[in-house]
């Protein structure tokens, strides 16, 4: 192509571009974009005030004061924030779309032991739940799959695209691991309506014991199957586990209970496996040992760990914000937290509400910047995906969130969200019928 026609492509270009940019239309993946006159939390180093964010193909390109760089398209912000976008480190959203109606819910398989299902594959593109969720400035979910011990992989996926193809950004990332419940019933026999549930303390206990040798025994096998791994005669479920045993790829361990979380750190301590706590409800009380192991957490208890109610304690003798502290306790400990909001429809239809989590632990003890990092860098950090994702940097893609104050705030308003570069769609369920009954006809 002659020098001339390229360059008059390239002005074209950006003609187009600055008019759809106008009309709210999503800018080219290529376009060059500068935003200036802004307050940039980078996350990983400090705030910058009256800054400047250069965008180029995707990628941060530039970040600071008196950038030099020439843009397709300049917008001025004025004075408005940006943040990194947010990850949901473990979430249903994606999975399920109506709690009530079956068809709807995509969670689990048969079995106890499902390695090799991929979660990621089961994401629904078209689920009404995900844009509300990115309108608020969730950019990333990690779907979880569940209903057995090992109940299988997981991916990062993004809250863009047409396909799951096109949304996932890194798969693997984690493996699905519920730790069995170690808690004994005391009920007496004669409270129970159905007697014939009733089970001994002898009897639960051996049961206990005897799920948690058959995980043991899972990874065993797993662990031998990578040991004599024959190429030519592969089995799909032991394939599957290859990275997970072989440390490469971590571990995401559900384990609420004291005794349950103790279990399952020394248990992962002596087979050398990454792993990464989710759940966490009593990790408060077991700050030390998982700092002395370096186990990151996801904390999930904040609120959700008694149904809708809230937070109410496991224990009489534990304090009301026992829930709220926690990730103050963890941190002072130590040990990296993310925050997170739990597994379950329910808590899937109020994903927005993910950095209000975050809020509530700032506002018992937890540094704000903190709070920030625990729904962005750390998650990013925990998924391996941090040189990517969760702060903004040079080189680092372009995905980011502008809102008119700090993103704790649940008075903020999210004006927009940058995914991959280019500037998604604003529009949920809930505009559209907000628009529908604004606009209806009046009677005469």
């Amino acid at each position: 192509m002659p020098k001339e026609s390229a360059a008059s492509e390239v002005m074209l270009r950006a003609s187009i571009c600055l008019v759809l940019f106008g009309l709210g239309i999503q800018i080219s993946p290529g376009a060059t974009v500068l935003l200036r006159n802004a307050t940039i939390h980078t996350v990983s180093g400090p705030t910058l005030t009256n800054a400047e964010l250069f965008v180029d193909g995707g990628v941060i390109k530039g970040i600071g004061t008196g950038l030099k760089e020439k843009a397709e398209q300049t917008i001025d912000l004025g004075g408005k924030h940006v943040f990194p976008g947010l990850i949901a480190a473990a979430t249903s959203a994606g999975l399920v779309e109506i709690d009530m109606i079956r068809a709807t819910r995509d969670l689990s398989e048969v079995g106890e032991y499902t390695p090799d299902v991929r979660s990621w594959m089961a994401v629904n593109p078209d689920s009404e739940l995900l844009p509300v969720a990115r309108a608020n400035g969730i950019t990333h979910i990690v779907p979880v799959p569940s209903g057995g011990v090992v109940a299988g992989q997981s991916g990062l996926v993004a809250l863009t695209g047409w396909t799951v193809e096109e949304m996932t950004v890194k798969a693997p990332v984690a493996l699905h691991v519920f730790w069995p419940s170690m808690s004994l019933d005391t009920t007496p026999k004669e409270q129970l309506r159905d007697k014939s549930k009733f089970k001994s303390l002898e009897d639960q206990a051996k049961e206990r014991t005897e799920k948690i040798k058959a995980l043991d025994d899972f990874f065993s096998e797993a662990e031998a199957y990578a040991k004599s791994r024959k190429e030519e005669e592969p089995v799909p479920a032991w394939e599957a586990m290859l990275p997970f045993v072989k440390g490469q790829i971590p571990l995401m361990i559900y384990a609420d209970d004291y005794r349950e979380i103790k279990a399952a750190v020394e248990w992962a301590d002596q087979r050398k496996y990454k792993m990464i706590l989710a759940g966490a409800k009593d990790a408060w009380m077991l700050a030390d040992l998982l700092a002395k192991h370096q186990v990151p957490v996801l904390f999930e208890r904040i609120y959700n760990v008694s149904g809708p109610l809230g937070a109410t304690p496991a224990r009489d003798v534990d304090a009301y914000d026992v829930y709220f502290r926690a990730p103050e306790v963890l941190h002072k400990a130590g040990v990296k937290v993310a925050i997170g909001m739990g597994l379950g429809g329910q808590v899937a239809s109020e994903l927005r509400s993910l950095p209000y989590y975050a809020a509530q632990a700032v506002a018992f003890g937890l540094p704000e910047e903190e709070g920030l990092k625990a729904i962005t860098l750390y998650p990013a950090e925990m998924l391996g995906v941090s040189d990517r994702f969760g702060s903004l940097e040079s080189g680092k893609e372009a995905t980011f969130v502008i809102a008119d104050g700090s993103i704790l705030d649940n008075r903020t308003h999210v004006s927009e969200v940058w995914i991959r570069g280019e500037k998604t769609s604003m529009e949920t369920r809930h505009t559209r019928l907000y628009e529908k009954y604004r606009n209806r006809p009046k009677k005469n």
